[in-house]
């Protein structure tokens, strides 16, 4: 009697994780915006987008990575999968769930999937027709980052990390930096892995994810819990996660064709979502040539970096900096939320509405270009809230860290620039009271949300801060910007 009871619960808890609408899955995919973004433009499926996935093996031999690291492809949903290899070559090669799991999130599709009490459904990886190359963690650090080298990568995703900063994170920053491509990783899983925000995901120049926590389905996610996604600050007081995502995906399972599992609420599934996100953009970006600049090597990620952010949606009790005080304008995000949750429709709208150099814009846009080592320099962008019942702009201003190009991939401190966002009204005079202002002295976003007055016009100015040293140089810079109608704060 006990044992029936007991698996009746196990039966009714896993029923109700399941509860999902008819349609594609993973269910956090289509939270995060994916399947809306593919439905008005079906051509989006990743074709032409390389996707570089950093593993760590599951099983090593004192420090030797033993290579279980790879996605296990004889699951159906990788049937079609474009998919690459890299490590050592030496001693056999083993599957690994974790990976498995993250490759069907970015790229499995499996159209008669079936799971039980689900039934039938659809299995859609974000992007299932990108490509992806498969480094093991150990032989990636030898053969690209040590020797400062590039990937050929689109942009690079990873879902592990360690507490602290060390000579590799910089190198990635540096990778990064150098050649323009997103590197995205997960932040960590909270209280249950480390206190700190984890590396690499910490490191200035990379994007990090944190997850939203699934509530009573697997399309269903609330505000992130600290106990699952680590918070900020990092040790030296800088804002991580930049955002958060669905975590909670049904998921391939390793050593099976056909079976599926949740994932569970881990940043490490997180990641993938916004990888994916990411790879929609670039594909579209490709496509245009009026949005080319959006993914050119000059600051590409900082122009996807800068979207992702502005576009996300600001969650229930979303707060810039410390919780018991008033929006804290040295930091420039919420220590849980980051920007707040992936919204891949929103910034799938953001980057169509187009680069804009500064001066009069569009109430939606982007831009990169760069700022002079001066106190007296300035980009300003003056804009309207025209149309919108009861507006709010969302602003991100991002630039990267600059790291020496040989080991130990030092900072150059005398290259590293301090900016600051200000949001101005514009008065009969010109430029009038000032809104609202991000100013942080050791970040390299700032970020503004706040709402505005229909009736009245708007600039936001860029500039040197003037609290920290001049760069020794010019700043490459993306910003980018969405009036929306309010959201719950």
């Amino acid at each position: 009697m006990t044992c029936r009871l007991l698996n009746f619960v196990v039966v009714l808890l896993f029923c109700t994780t399941l509860a999902v609408a008819a349609g594609e899955q993973p269910g956090a995919l289509d939270v995060a915006g994916v399947y809306k973004v593919r439905s008005i433009d079906p051509n989006l499926t990743g074709i032409g987008v390389d996707i570089g996935l950093v593993c760590r093996s599951d099983t090593y031999v004192g420090s030797k990575p033993q290579n279980d690291y790879r996605p296990d492809i004889s699951h159906n949903s990788f049937n079609d999968i474009k998919i690459r290899f890299y490590d050592s070559g030496t001693g056999d090669t083993g599957v690994s769930g974790h990976s498995t799991a993250i490759a069907s999130i970015l790229a499995g599709l499996d159209p008669n999937a079936y799971l039980s009490p689900l039934g039938n459904f659809s299995y859609e990886g974000a992007c299932p027709y990108a490509g992806l190359d498969v480094y093991e963690f150990r032989h990636f650090l030898e053969e690209f980052v040590f020797p400062g080298g590039w990937p050929q990568v689109d942009l690079l995703t990873m879902s592990f990390g360690w507490a602290s900063e060390d000579w590799w994170t910089r190198g990635i920053d540096r990778m990064a930096e150098q050649f323009g491509f997103l590197v995205i990783a997960a932040i960590g899983n909270g209280k249950d892995s480390y206190d700190l925000p984890l590396y690499p995901a910490a490191g200035s120049n990379v994007l990090a994810v944190g997850v939203a926590d699934s509530t009573d389905s697997l399309s269903s996610f609330g505000v992130p819990d600290v106990n699952h996604s680590t918070a900020g600050p990092t040790l030296d007081g800088r804002c991580k996660p930049d955002i958060v995502a669905p975590g909670n995906c049904l998921v391939a399972v390793a050593g099976t064709k056909n079976s599926y599992r949740p994932s569970g609420d881990y940043s490490s599934f997180a990641a993938p979502v916004v990888t994916g996100v990411a790879s929609l953009l670039i594909q579209k970006a490709r496509s245009e040539p009026s949005l080319q600049f959006a993914v050119s090597p000059f600051t590409s990620n900082c122009v996807l970096k800068s979207i992702l952010m502005t576009s996300a949606k600001k969650l229930a009790g979303w707060h810039k900096g410390f919780p018991q005080s008033d929006d804290d304008y040295e930091y420039p995000l919420d220590f849980s939320q980051g920007a707040g949750m992936v919204d891949g429709f929103a910034a799938y709208s953001v980057l169509t509405a187009g680069m804009q150099q500064d001066g009069i814009v569009a109430s939606s846009g982007w831009d990169t270009t760069s700022i002079e080592p001066n106190y007296i320099a300035e980009k300003a962008y003056r804009f309207k809230a025209d149309g919108f019942k009861n507006p709010y702009v969302s602003l991100t201003l991002v630039w990267n860290r600059v790291y020496e190009d040989e080991y130990p991939f030092a900072p150059v401190w005398q290259s590293w620039a301090d900016l600051q966002l200000e949001l101005w009204v514009v008065d009969a005079n010109g430029r009038g009271q000032l809104v609202d202002y991000s100013n942080s002295s050791v970040d390299n976003v700032e970020h503004i949300y706040t709402a505005l007055d229909p009736n009245s016009e708007y600039e936001f100015v860029i500039s040197n801060s003037l609290v920290s040293d001049l760069p020794d140089r010019f700043t490459p810079y993306a910003v980018s910007w969405m009036v929306v109608d309010n959201e719950t704060k």
